[in-house]
């Protein structure tokens, strides 16, 4: 099957979208199927306001058109709403061509934090987005449900998987530093409320390894704990299996692919009992959920690092994948079973 997915997030950011899409779409490749990523690097682009680093392909309608005519795609997939996202439903809706959306990240909360635009607004505006989507893929089903009382409709579930060869259990003297080692990983930035894990009264060590627009300013305020800028791989995995605990302060993931990471490697999770954290970390034994975050972090230190590696090994990108392409809409014909191509 030829199918077209169109991203605002791509490489090189490093987050939890870009490694969902790039997993999928490297599994429905070697399963014998065409995919064609359309995504900022093929377009002229700009810096995003207090982003920098995300490049937003503004005015990207003429040049999307005509390589989505080119390709002739059987499905298509809307993984954003940036300018590329409302670039493709635009396309889409002219043709009357059938197409599906994911709702990744809630920008309407990050809107929110920054500028103080009212949620209703924001929602208001993605709502409209994927009002006409055929199948809106969601993470989890509490999300789900949140989505179902905000006025969303047509939502089916989209999971996510965890390289289990990339993370996995590693040497703890990687980190040569006072234990017990507390460790962050991901943007550095308001959204993600890890200031509330800098603050906190913890012993031992903290490490940051991410980078964002809060980065300097918390460098100076917290001047013991260890930022160590973005790792990627196997240097991303060796930090994290080097901790003891990894800590989640994040109240706004709506999964959090970075906790199943933490766990695949042995080390156990530490984050606020909220949507997110609250639908993976299903098992006590692998994770501490508190609004106290020092008491959460103090407990998990108590845990199994076996459990945790187990757990993690439930969740396959193999899985992920046929679950995102059971929710495709195909545009004609119907879609092909995972494997071969329609």
């Amino acid at each position: 099957m030829r199918l077209a997915l169109v991203s605002d997030a791509w490489r090189p950011q490093i987050n939890g979208v870009v490694t969902t899409l790039s997993k999928t779409c490297h599994i429905l490749r070697e399963s014998g199927h065409d995919v064609e990523t359309i995504t900022p690097d093929r377009f002229n682009t700009w810096p995003c306001p207090t982003y920098p680093e995300i490049r937003l392909a503004m005015g990207c309608g003429r040049r999307l058109s005509r390589l989505l005519d080119e390709f002739r795609p059987e499905a298509m997939h809307i993984a954003t709403e940036g300018p590329l996202g409302l670039g493709a439903r635009t396309y889409c809706r002219k043709r009357k061509l059938p197409y599906t959306t994911s709702f990744h990240t809630r920008f309407p909360e990050y809107v929110n934090m920054r500028f103080r635009v009212p949620l209703a607004w924001s929602y208001s505006l993605l709502r409209w987005f994927h009002g006409d989507s055929h199948r809106v893929m969601v993470a989890t089903p509490s999300l789900m449900e949140e989505l179902a009382g905000r006025g969303f409709q047509n939502m089916v579930l989209w999971s996510r998987g965890v390289d289990t060869e990339t993370f996995r259990p590693g040497p703890k003297t990687f980190i040569q530093d006072v234990r017990p080692v507390f460790l962050y990983a991901g943007r550095v930035a308001v959204e993600k409320s890890i200031e509330d894990f800098l603050a906190a009264d913890l012993p031992g060590t903290k490490y940051v390894v991410g980078d964002g627009p809060q980065r300097i300013l918390l460098e100076q305020k917290y001047p013991g704990v260890r930022f160590v800028g973005y790792k990627t791989g196997a240097e991303l995995a060796s930090y994290i299996a080097a901790s003891d605990v990894f800590v989640f302060p994040s109240r706004t993931d709506t999964f959090g692919l970075v906790v199943l990471e933490a766990l695949a490697c042995g080390v156990p999770v530490a984050a606020y009992p909220v949507q997110g954290p609250r639908d993976v970390l299903t098992d006590p034994k692998v994770a501490r959920l508190s609004h106290d975050l020092s008491e959460a972090a103090t407990e998990a230190l108590q845990l199994d690092p076996d459990d945790c590696r187990q757990f993690a090994l439930k969740f396959t990108w193999e899985r992920c994948a046929k679950q995102f392409f059971g929710n495709l809409a195909p545009i004609s014909g119907t879609v092909g079973m995972m494997g071969s191509s329609a």
